[in-house]
């Protein structure tokens, strides 16, 4: 007999199962086994807002297996992640395999390694009914909000919509700002920049700060013209000579937010991508001359905490790599956010001295940049502070004898001691200016006038956002929480509210339509502050301090109430999109032919229904002709909704792929190029044969 130990995921099965040996069998279930249906509703909301669970469809046979593994088992532990859905899905495990609720079968993991698996194991608890709740709860807010609020903008704007209680307080941020950038109304200012030689014969740029009267803003070209004629015949000479000393410090260890906005800026990682990566670093990998182990402590987190070991092996690291003087004098400690759950550690590597270096050979490219970014932040992190100085000289410059001036400042510095930056700085959204290194100045030298450059500016919308600042916005304003960020961007781009542009995320007009329409009848829900409040609410759940029925209860009512006055004030009421109309011409009536939605994806259908009820497929063209017949090679969609691709004059011509066509053609035979799985690209082409590894296109984010 032996005691069962339950996780998620079957590779954390893998690595567990190594660290606990004999006397123990350890299972994955796989994600969540029980649900709320998709086909319906599944809350009774005249009854406490009951949920009405049911096994996960196809995992009847997993739950019936786990049943019979319980019968053989000396005892059953819920090891599944340490945050509210690993909670909830402890508890439906629990429900499902009749185990008692009042016994310590619960354990987590803060890390995937032999400390971490012993400590969790000697500290068994009861499953937290009160983190279960505080999931129900917004598993079942999410569910009144989709369930009720998408019919409703599906009949308004088009077939097949969804609105999400979160999802839609992100696409309104990202909306408010595009209206935020339209409505901006550049204004005109100037620079004048003095190229100036000091004594020593040493170049460096000074810039005009105002006149003897003070700052000055140089506003237009005449006004700047008019102190470029006053400098004609000037005398530049330093005036005061400021020398000081500042420090830098390093950033805090990653949570997950700034882990996803710092992968986004620096690796050029979605937030899905970054999520998944670290899932993995999690969970465990095999490390050459280490055995498997986890190689990140849990990666969904707000905390900013590290263990006192971790802290000691850093510095231990630190001491004998780049000396005593790269630790500071006290152990440095951060300031958590004053809405931090701060249930887990920061993420941060499980073995310090663990050296990217020392993994690279055992992971994939991705998990090696990620690796490398968590552990160049995190020892960064307890390293010594930058320590600069810095100069700042004011110049006078004036026509002999003339008591009017001008006032120019340059400000330079340069590292007397490295500090943390030896190893990484953060990186940032926005371009920030950097201090040129200035030459040795004396007051009252006199300086040498090389060049006056003078430059007009335009004041520049605020950018847009990317993922990155969106994931700083979320966090700023208490929207969703750290788990969600990457499903909430995956999802409003799924659903064509929002695209991506580059690195920028633009909203479609779905998206602003839908938006308008929300602000407009349903304002508390794409409120940033009503939504950030019921966020908090979820966090009072979670302590024990709320009811949640009692937080269903408070939404639910005005929820329902505006929901029924929006339909009757909006009966017979029809949005039309602009981007849901094409230029191609219905065949039967003339008319111009719109994109509609139904089971299997978009198509084309007539305006004129029901007088016209023509339709045809929506045909996306892919640039790549027939390797059999030299006809378009379009892409199309299988009835489970898979991509594929196929000529366009089928059923003539029979050629049909899953490999997504290049853009380029075979050096071979001049036949379209498609890329396979395992990253080859090939000719399909029959006879010719070409194919070749896929080289990856290097940007200026790639290391």
């Amino acid at each position: 007999m032996s005691k069962l130990v339950i996780v998620e995921s079957v590779s954390k099965a893998k690595v567990i199962k190594g660290f606990l040996g004999d006397g123990y069998e350890v299972t994955a279930s796989v994600g969540h086994v029980r649900d709320l249906p998709a086909s319906k509703l599944s809350v009774d909301v005249r009854n406490n807002f009951a949920p009405k669970y049911e096994i996960v469809k196809g995992k009847e046979k997993l739950v019936a297996d786990l049943k019979n593994m319980v019968k053989k088992s000396d005892g059953v532990l819920l090891a599944t992640d340490p945050d509210r859905e690993g909670e909830a899905i402890s508890w439906h495990l629990a429900t499902l395999l009749n185990l008692n609720l009042k016994q310590k079968n619960r354990v987590t993991f803060n890390e995937i390694t032999r400390k971490g698996i012993e400590t969790g194991m000697a500290n068994p608890r009861t499953v937290d009914l009160d983190m279960v709740n505080a999931q129900q709860a917004r598993r079942i807010l999410d569910r009144l909000v989709g369930y009720k609020l998408s019919p409703f903008v599906s009949q308004k704007i088009r077939r097949g919509l969804s609105a999400g209680r979160v999802q839609s307080v992100a696409v309104r941020l990202i909306v408010d700002k595009e209206d935020e950038i339209n409505n901006f109304v550049p204004e005109e200012y100037w620079s004048l920049d003095a190229k100036l030689v000091s004594s020593a014969r040493r170049m460096f740029t000074a810039n005009f700060v105002g006149d003897e009267n003070g700052k000055v803003k140089l506003k237009n070209k005449d006004q700047t013209d008019g102190y470029i004629a006053r400098l004609d015949g000037a005398e530049y000479t330093v005036g005061s000579v400021k020398k000081g000393t500042r420090k830098k410090s390093p950033a805090p260890p990653f949570t997950t937010s700034t882990m996803q906005q710092e992968a986004s800026r620096r690796l050029n990682f979605q937030s899905s991508r970054t999520m998944k990566i670290a899932q993995e670093l999690y969970e465990g990998v095999t490390v050459k001359g280490h055995g498997s182990m986890g190689l990140i402590t849990y990666m969904r987190t707000d905390s900013l905490r590290i263990s006192d070991q971790a802290r000691e092996q850093g510095g231990n690291y630190i001491r004998a790599t780049y000396g005593d003087k790269f630790l500071p004098d006290k152990p440095r400690y951060f300031k958590q956010r004053a809405n931090a759950q701060d249930g887990h550690e920061a993420v941060r590597p499980t073995n310090p001295e663990l050296t990217p270096a020392m993994v690279k050979d055992s992971l994939t490219a991705e998990q090696f940049k990620l690796y490398n970014l968590i552990w160049l932040r995190f020892m960064a992190s307890l390293m010594a502070d930058c320590v600069q100085n810095t100069v700042k000289a004011e110049i006078t410059a004036a026509r002999p004898g003339d008591d009017k001036y001008c006032v120019f400042s340059a400000n330079g510095y340069e590292v007397k001691f490295e500090g943390f930056t030896a190893l990484y700085e953060e990186s940032s959204d926005t371009e920030e200016g950097r201090d040129a290194k200035l030459p040795e100045l004396k007051s009252g030298e006199k300086l040498k006038l090389k060049e006056l450059m003078p430059a007009q500016h335009f004041t520049q919308a605020p950018p847009r956002y990317t993922e990155a600042s969106l994931i700083k916005a979320l966090e700023e304003n208490g929207v969703g929480r750290p788990s969600t960020y990457a499903t909430i961007i995956t999802t409003i781009i799924k659903r064509e509210y929002v695209k991506r542009s580059a690195k920028q995320l633009v909203p479609t007009e779905l998206g602003v339509a839908t938006t308008r329409l929300l602000n407009e009848r349903f304002p508390k829900i794409v409120n940033v502050k009503f939504t950030a409040s019921m966020e908090n609410s979820l966090d009072e759940v979670e302590h024990g301090k709320e009811d949640y029925v009692q937080v269903l209860r408070d939404f639910y009512g005005d929820f329902e109430k505006t929901l029924d006055k929006a339909k009757a004030d909006m009966q017979g009421v029809k949005i039309e999109l602009e981007e849901d109309k094409t230029d191609i011409p219905c065949d039967k009536c003339g008319a111009m032919m719109v994109v509609k939605i139904g089971r299997f994806g978009k198509f084309l259908a007539c305006p004129n229904y029901p007088t016209c009820k023509n339709t045809k497929p929506l045909i996306q063209e892919t640039g790549a002709l027939c390797p059999k017949c030299g006809g378009k090679v379009v892409e199309k969609r299988s009835r489970k909704g898979h991509t594929f691709y196929g000529c366009d004059n089928w059923p003539n011509c029979d050629f049909v792929t899953w490999d997504k066509p290049t853009g380029d053609v075979c050096p071979q035979c001049g036949k379209a190029l498609f890329k396979q799985r395992g990253g080859v690209v090939a000719c399909l082409n029959e006879g010719c044969g070409y194919s070749v590894k896929a080289t990856k296109k290097k940007g200026k984010n790639d290391e």
